[in-house]
């Protein structure tokens, strides 16, 4: 189960990137990949979505069965799994640049939707890599303050990032929320993976 923690990041941002790649019109250093729901291929980004959704979700209950792993830290990966799919069903609003000539600023209920969605899962991880560091702590493994230093990262950048959604910088915040979000649940996923004892050397 923890291995989906570590498949799910690199899986969303590589078919994510070729999606923004073979899109007509889509900037990578202008356009949010949640851009990518909007027309007639978006059903391509909702199945990315929701794959790496139910990946992070089978990784939340992987780390639910780590010794001493905090079940609230887990549950709130499995929010933010959570709230991939739920974003998938709501997609954003068009903005001025993406798609083409669809005009943009106009707000509707389900780009308000995909927007607060994407923030509680984001905020959500970001407590969870805030909790992690204790975990780590309590192990007493070397760099149990990096994780602290993600949460805090992803938290602030996203917030940032919606700021200033309508300036280029925006993007890049979102990108740092975006990597360090699927860095974390990478690198955890396999530290949790090896404090949990081999199911045969165990039996020894």
């Amino acid at each position: 189960m923890l291995g989906w923690g570590v498949v799910a990041g690199p899986f969303y941002l590589i078919f994510g990137v070729i999606l923004a790649l073979t899109r007509p019109g889509f900037d990578l250093t202008r356009d949010a990949l949640s851009l990518l729901l909007i027309g007639d291929l978006g059903w391509l980004q909702w199945l990315n979505l929701v794959l790496s959704g139910l990946m992070t979700i089978v990784a939340a209950i992987g780390l639910v069965r780590t010794p001493e792993w905090s079940h609230t830290a887990a549950a709130l990966v499995g929010v933010y799994g959570a709230c991939l799919v739920l974003s998938a069903i709501f997609p954003p609003d068009a903005t001025e640049s993406f798609p083409p000539g669809a005009g943009g600023g106009e707000f509707t209920t389900q780009g308000i939707l995909h927007f607060v969605f994407g923030g509680v899962g984001f905020v959500s991880v970001g407590i969870a890599a805030i909790i992690s560091g204790s975990w780590l702590s309590r192990r007493r493994t070397r760099g149990a303050m990096w994780p602290r230093v993600a949460g805090v990262v992803i938290i602030v950048a996203f917030i940032a990032g919606g700021a200033l959604s309508a300036f280029p910088g925006g993007v890049g915040l979102i990108w740092i929320t975006v990597l360090a979000t699927w860095a974390w649940l990478a690198i955890i996923s396999i530290a949790a993976y090896r404090a949990i004892p081999h199911p045969v050397i165990a039996r020894r």
